[in-house]
């Protein structure tokens, strides 16, 4: 399959999961929350890093482009729209990472929506009014202990191991992407031909990208190193998920998320 059909049957994929959600409120909610968790989550994780020099803008990169709780509706459209002009208008290493994120994009929405499905089923019901009043639970804890049952509810282990992988692929192509010679003038000279063909979405995507792994390649062993920082904790994380007892787990969890706020 080429380029352009890959990005359409992404993306076909992404827009079939939001018009379901539309026609559910519920579950768009739950997706919601699910997205806006995780974005806290990678937050707390990588809290370290995120006001580093060195580490902090490829951080802040991935929170924003891959891991953010943001509607890319926007972008979506774009990358459908122009998939089938693509491969002329970009030299063949932009248009496989191009790729690339479009199919990280269709996973990660795919997981998503599962996670705000197991999410609702796990709704509280409502308590009768004359049960003793529960203790209270702070909100990091709350969430940290739904979350977790929404991810073992789910499982897909393998999918999960899977989107880690394309996450760090990601990051190497970029970072690939910042050796090859006169690209990013190139970049620069396509920035208003993009937006007038109506790709300006992707355009900033590959440009905030070359900027912030050009900034970490210079350093030496720059990208290495964050990218087996990334790799560690999020191998780390899906273990605790899936394996920890539970309230070392939820406990574990619920710090994170506390770390963000």
């Amino acid at each position: 399959m080429d380029a352009a059909h890959t990005i359409r049957d992404c993306i076909a994929t992404v827009t079939a999961l939001r018009l379901h959600r539309t026609g559910d409120p519920l579950l768009g909610a739950a997706v919601g929350t699910v997205k806006t968790l995780q974005a806290r989550r990678f937050r707390g994780t990588y809290a370290d890093i995120m006001g580093s020099p060195s580490f902090g803008p490829a951080a802040r990169f991935f929170l924003t482009e891959l891991y953010s709780d943001s509607d890319y509706t926007d972008r979506d459209l774009q990358f459908s729209r122009i998939a089938g002009t693509l491969q002329t208008l970009f030299p063949q290493p932009v248009v496989a990472t191009a790729v690339a994120l479009a199919e990280l994009h269709a996973q990660t929405e795919s997981l998503d929506q599962d996670m705000g499905r197991a999410w609702v089923a796990q709704s509280p019901a409502p308590a009768p009014v004359f049960a003793p009043a529960s203790p209270p639970t702070s909100d990091a804890a709350s969430d940290a202990a739904r979350y977790a049952d929404a991810w073992r509810a789910v499982g897909q282990r393998m999918a999960r191991q899977a989107q880690l992988a394309r996450v760090l692929a990601m990051g190497r192509d970029l970072a690939r992407l910042t050796r090859t010679p006169g690209l990013r003038m190139m970049l620069r000279m396509m920035r208003a031909p993009a937006h007038a063909a109506g790709m300006g979405a992707l355009q900033d995507f590959l440009e905030a990208g070359f900027d912030t792994f050009g900034q970490l390649s210079r350093q030496r062993g720059g990208v290495e190193q964050f990218l087996a920082t990334i790799e560690t904790r999020e191998r780390a994380l899906m273990d605790q998920l899936f394996d920890a007892d539970r309230v070392t787990c939820e406990t574990r969890l619920a710090a994170t998320l506390g770390q963000a706020r």
